[in-house]
């Protein structure tokens, strides 16, 4: 070996097949799963429609987004993006407003009118949905969209479930709700209403169905013992909610407490504001262990919603409610302290959670429970019943409209198996590109776009929407801030920076490739890759 290339092999290495005595690595091109993509309940493949849009393809961006989630223009409003939360952006200056995009992408196309087809063979199968919220919907189109013939029973009067009666009109208007469940339904999808499902498996063989999915959602309020002598003075959130989409919403007088720290407690909160009503929120411990969402706290304050942190509700009579203040022991978890207070209020409304009615398939044959009372599912969405398949908030997860989606997407695809006889082998991911992978010096500072919110006054007197949604000069400079973490863009780095002439473009969309014969492993293109879709990898020697 020439002295003046001398290298460190590893012991027991030899420079058969080497293409050069200087080099120990070679570069190459790696695809990384972008965090956004990772994070994203409903599986959307965020990065893929973000490029779209960032050239101003909308109704490809949309089209992208539909092949995961029927629901772009009420995500871009419901779901808390756990997407920008992993967002790499953040270590640079603010995470991309994902949702702020999709949501612009959705209402594009609701005034557009673009629809998606079917473009799968009718199969001659036919499927039940039991429930008509959102992972109900969510498996009826994609089960529609591969070809099945699909009838979704809902006991209640209208569909959509917690979209309509979880999440007030000022966070979400009916009218983008009922646009995009219409869309589902113009696949051929038949809806029956006001039809509660009693014996699922009797409903099969009658209907002729090949396979169920069993999505009710989580509409039965917890409760807890407050002594009264006057019980009507105690209402439950879902209940005084789901009343706000009837002719005769619920009479909460002039001064409501709210008994609890999630988002429906805020929303019913944020609800009685609106209707003229003072409205204080009385939660058991400290703001920073509320479950609810910071923005929605922050929106809450400003619309003058009163907090009593660290307060148990004991006692109400007339309009004289006891509370018990409590303190953090040394674990910080709430402890009575034996100190009480009496404050004013005309109602009481309960916003501790919610429980899921299982009782339709508590008689079937192998269908199990674990012990929070919820569903047991397989891998496959499956449950001990074959051909009953379940999820929503009947299953163990996190009780979100996004992962409702997402799982009737996957129960769907399961579903779609079961019926041709398959199974599924679960997909192997890329390694996730993290932030340390980027070469952020590349991008330069963009805060992300602020949507514009509605006046003060209109807020705290109206249920018109609160958050105003992108124009299309903003959605695009937003969708142009993603980075492409971990996947080439063709940004013709490496191409240029290569000492050797080593990189081969291979036309627009096909990306490059490495001449390992010129190649000496210098690592220059992976230094100067912005988005690190290029790897270092021990040379096979």
């Amino acid at each position: 070996m020439n002295e003046h290339f001398a290298v460190s092999l590893p012991v027991g290495t030899s420079l058969a097949n080497h293409t050069g005595a200087w080099r120990t690595e070679r570069p190459n091109y790696i695809d990384r799963l972008p965090p956004c993509n990772n994070a994203c309940p409903a599986g959307e493949n965020i990065q893929q429609w973000l490029y779209h849009a960032e050239e101003g393809n909308y109704q490809a961006a949309w089209e992208e987004i539909m092949k995961n989630n029927p629901f772009p223009a009420i995500m871009g409003r419901a779901c808390y993006h756990p997407c920008e939360t992993s967002c790499n952006r953040a270590q640079l200056d603010e995470p991309v407003s994902i949702h702020a995009v999709e949501r612009f992408l959705g209402d594009r196309a609701l005034s557009e009118g673009w629809r998606v087809s079917v473009s799968a063979e009718a199969s001659g199968k036919k499927v039940l949905v039991v429930g008509a919220g959102p992972s109900g919907l969510s498996a009826a189109y994609h089960l529609a969209r591969k070809g099945h013939a699909v009838t979704i029973v809902e006991a209640g009067p209208v569909a959509g479930g917690m979209m309509r009666f979880g999440i007030p009109a000022y966070r979400l208007p009916r009218n983008v709700v009922n646009a995009e469940i219409e869309r589902i339904l113009s696949l051929g999808v038949t809806l029956r209403l006001n039809e509660k499902v009693e014996d699922i498996p009797a409903l099969m063989q009658r209907e002729g169905f090949d396979a169920c999915f069993v999505a009710i959602g989580a509409h039965l309020s917890k409760r807890v013992d407050i002594p009264s002598p006057d019980a009507g003075r105690i209402l439950d959130a879902l209940g005084v909610l789901r009343t706000m989409e009837s002719d005769a919403p619920a009479q909460l007088g002039r001064r409501v407490i709210v008994y609890g720290g999630g988002n429906t407690a805020l929303d019913v909160a944020r609800t009685a504001r609106r209707m003229g009503n003072e409205a204080i929120i009385v939660y058991r411990r400290t703001r920073d262990k509320m479950p609810a969402h910071d923005f929605e706290v922050e929106e809450a304050v400003e619309e003058g919603i009163q907090f009593r942190w660290l307060e148990t509700i004991k006692h109400m009579s007339g309009e004289s409610i006891t509370v018990e203040k409590m303190a953090l022991d040394e674990k910080g978890f709430p402890q009575p302290t034996g100190e009480f207070e009496v404050i004013e209020g005309d109602m009481v409304v309960l916003a501790l959670g919610q429980d899921v009615d299982t009782a339709v398939l508590d008689t079937i044959p192998g269908i199990e429970h674990d012990k929070s009372g919820v569903v047991k599912v397989g891998t496959n969405m499956m449950t001990g019943h074959p051909g009953i398949f379940a999820g929503g908030d009947m299953v163990p997860s996190e009780r979100t409209i996004t992962v409702a989606v997402g799982h009737g997407k996957k129960a769907a695809s399961n579903i779609d198996a079961y019926l041709k006889g398959i199974t599924i082998a679960p997909k192997e991911k890329h390694p996730v590109a993290t932030a340390d992978k980027l070469n952020t010096w590349y991008y330069s500072d963009a805060d992300k776009t602020v949507q514009p919110m509605l006046d003060m006054l209109r807020r705290k007197t109206t249920f018109g929407e609160v958050v105003g949604g992108l124009d299309e000069t903003n959605a695009l400079f937003e969708a142009r801030r993603c980075m492409s973490c971990g996947n080439c863009f063709e940004c013709d780095n490496c191409f240029a920076v290569c000492p050797d002439n080593a990189v081969i473009k291979l036309g627009a969309g096909n990306r490059f490739k490495f001449n390992y014969d010129y190649c000496k492993g210098c690592g220059v293109c992976v230094a100067e890759c912005p988005c690190g879709a290029i790897e270092m990898v021990l040379e096979d020697i």
